[in-house]
C-alpha cells in the first residue's frame, strides 16, 4: 500500500518556505510515525516525520533532539515544527543507515560498531535532560509483561502471568535500584537500523523520542543483541570489553550480569512487542525476526543471575514454542 503524505503536509511545508517541494514516501516504523523525503529544487532534502497527534506526541522527540544537539551528538536538526499536527521537518541525513550498510557487506562492522560503542561513552558523560523519566521497576516490568500478554495465547500456550511475574519479582527491584543509581540517557531503540553513516564520518542518531534515564548498559544491549542483523558472540565480546574500558567502569562483573538481565528483559519484551504488531497491527513481518530474538533470550537466561526466570522459561515454554514455531515465517 503506498503512502500518502497527510493533507496537511503541503500548507506546513508551505509555511516553512519550502513549498513547491516534492514529497516521497521514505518509510514507515513499528509505531504510527511515517516519514517522507522532502525535495526542493533550491534548498535540497529534508525529511517530513507525520506523527498523529491522536497516537503520538512529537514534544519528546523535540526536547531530547534538542538536547542531544546541545552537547554535541548527531540528532537530525528541526528546520520547522507544527505540534499541533505532529508535523517536523527535519534535517536529512541521507540513506547510509548501518544496518542496510553493513548487509551489502559496504561496511567495515567493526569500525563501526566502535564507533557506536564511542557514541554511548559520550552520550553517558553529559548530563541528563531535566524531568527525564527513571527507567524504574514499573516500566521494567510494565515491558515484560508483553511477553506473557501477547506471546503466550499466540503459540497456545498457557501464560500463568502470576508465576512470571513472581519470577521476574525476584530481580528487577534490585536491578531497577542500580540502574538508578548513577542513571544515563537510555535511549531505548540504540541499534544498526536506528544509526546513520553521515558524510562527514560521524554517528546520527534516531528514533530517541522513549528516553529515560536508567542503566548504561541497556543501549549497549540494544546495540549488540540486535533483533534485526545477526552480531556475532566474538563481536559482542570485543565490543562490551571496549565499552568497559572506555567506561571506565570499576565493577565488571556486577556489570556484565547487569548487561544479561536487561538483555532479558528487553528480549523478552520485544517477542511479545513483535507478536502484538501482528495480532493487534497487523504487521507480520516482524515474525520472521522472532528466532533471532530467540537465541538472543536463551542466551541471556544461561547466565547465573537469571536462574528464577530460566526456571520459569524452562517449565513454561518448550522448545517448539520458541524459535521453532516461527520457522516457518
Amino acid at each position: 500500500m503506498a503512502m500518502i503524505p497527510p493533507a496537511s503536509a503541503p500548507d506546513f511545508l508551505t509555511r516553512a518556505g519550502w513549498q513547491g517541494a516534492e514529497i516521497l514516501p521514505l518509510a514507515g516504523d513499528a509505531s504510527f510515525r511515517r516519514y517522507f523525503r522532502v525535495c526542493h529544487e533550491k534548498l535540497g532534502d529534508a525529511v517530513l516525520m507525520d506523527a498523529p497527534p491522536e497516537h503520538e506526541d512529537v514534544r519528546p522527540f523535540i526536547s531530547i533532539a534538542d538536547h542531544l544537539d546541545r552537547h554535541g551528538l548527531r540528532a537530525p536538526r528541526i528546520l520547522a515544527r507544527d505540534v499541533e499536527r505532529g508535523l517536523l521537518l527535519l534535517e536529512d541525513f541521507g540513506d547510509d543507515r548501518v544496518g542496510p550498510v553493513l548487509a551489502k557487506g559496504e561496511g567495515d562492522e567493526e569500525a563501526i560498531y566502535k564507533a557506536a560503542v564511542d557514541t554511548l561513552v559520550e552520550l553517558h558523560e553529559r548530563p541528563l535532560p531535566d524531568d527525564l523519566p527513571p527507567y524504574d521497576e514499573a516500566q521494567l516490568r510494565r515491558e515484560v509483561e508483553l511477553f506473557p500478554d501477547w506471546y503466550m495465547g499466540a503459540v497456545n500456550l498457557d501464560p500463568d502471568r502470576e508465576s512470571y511475574l513472581a519470577a521476574w519479582s525476584e530481580l528487577l527491584p534490585s536491578l531497577a535500584a542500580r540502574s538508578l543509581e548513577r542513571p544515563v540517557l537510555v535511549l531505548r531503540d540504540y541499534h544498526a537500523d536506528n544509526l546513520m553513516l553521515l558524510r562527514d564520518g560521524g554517528l546520527g542518531l534516531l528514533d530517541f523520542q522513549d528516553a529515560l534515564a536508567g542503566h548504561p548498559a541497556y543501549d549497549l544491549v540494544s546495540l549488540l543483541q540486535d533483533a534485526r542483523r545477526d552480531v556475532s558472540p566474538e563481536l559482542e565480546a570485543r565490543m562490551i570489553k571496549y565499552f568497559l574500558d572506555q567506561s571506565r567502569i570499576a565493577d565488571r562483573e556486577a556489570f556484565l550480569a547487569d548487561y544479561q538481565l536487561l538483555g532479558a528483559q528487553r528480549n523478552s519484551k520485544i517477542l511479545g512487542i513483535f507478536t502484538r504488531l501482528w495480532k493487534r497491527d497487523g504487521k507480520r513481518h516482524y515474525l520472521p525476526l522472532q528466532p533471532r530474538v530467540w537465541g538472543l533470550l536463551e542466551r541471556n537466561l544461561a547466565h547465573e543471575a537469571l536462574a528464577p526466570v530460566a526456571r520459569w522459561y524452562e517449565k513454561h515454554v518448550p522448545a517448539d514454542k520458541r524459535a521453532a514455531a516461527w520457522s516457518e515465517e
